[in-house]
C-alpha cells in the first residue's frame, strides 16, 4: 500500500499484523515481567473503556438495524477510541493526572491485540459496520489478482 493505492493485499496485511505482533509480545513481555505492580481496577478500565465507548454502542445499533446502515457517529466513536493517537492522549493524562503506572499497557495491549490477533484495524464509512466483504472490493480484488497471476483468471 503506499498514499496512491489505499489498500492490502493478504500478503501485506498479514505483515502488517505480524508487525503489530511483535509489539503485542513487546508489550506482554512487560505485562508479565511487572505483573505484580499492576493496579488491576486501573487495568481494567484503561482497557475497556476503549470498547465500552467505541465498540459497543456501534455493535449494538448495527444488530439492531440488521446489518443496515448506521450513524457515522459510531464509526467516529470507534475510530477515536481505537486509535493509538488517542491511547497516547489518554496514557498521558492518566500518566499527568494520576501517576505513571504499568497499568497503562493496558492501552496498547489493547490496541496491538485488536490489529495483530483479530485483524481489527480502523473502519471507513463506506463498509459495514461489522466486517463483512463489500461487493466492490470482492470485485477489485478478483480483477487484481488475475491481472497478478493470469492463470488464476482464467479459473
Amino acid at each position: 500500500m503506499d498514499h496512491r493505492n489505499l489498500f492490502e493485499t493478504k500478503t501485506t496485511y498479514r505483515l502488517l499484523r505480524a508487525e503489530y505482533f511483535v509489539a503485542l509480545l513487546v508489550c506482554a513481555g512487560l505485562f508479565a515481567f511487572h505483573f505484580d505492580e499492576i493496579r488491576w481496577w486501573a487495568f481494567t478500565l484503561l482497557f475497556l473503556y476503549i470498547d465500552v465507548i467505541g465498540y459497543l454502542p456501534g455493535a449494538i445499533t448495527h444488530r439492531l438495524a440488521n446489518g443496515g446502515r448506521i450513524s457515522r457517529v459510531y464509526y467516529v466513536l470507534y475510530n477515536s477510541m481505537h486509535s493509538l493517537l488517542s491511547a497516547a492522549l489518554v496514557g498521558a493524562l492518566w500518566a499527568w493526572f494520576v501517576r505513571p503506572e504499568w497499568a497503562l499497557l493496558a492501552l496498547p495491549l489493547h490496541l496491538f491485540g485488536d490489529r495483530a490477533l483479530f485483524g481489527n484495524f480502523l473502519k471507513p464509512f463506506g463498509v459495514g459496520f461489522e466486517p463483512a466483504v463489500h461487493p466492490d472490493f470482492e470485485r477489485f480484488q478478483n480483477h487484481y489478482a488475475g491481472k497478478m497471476n493470469p492463470q488464476r483468471a482464467e479459473r
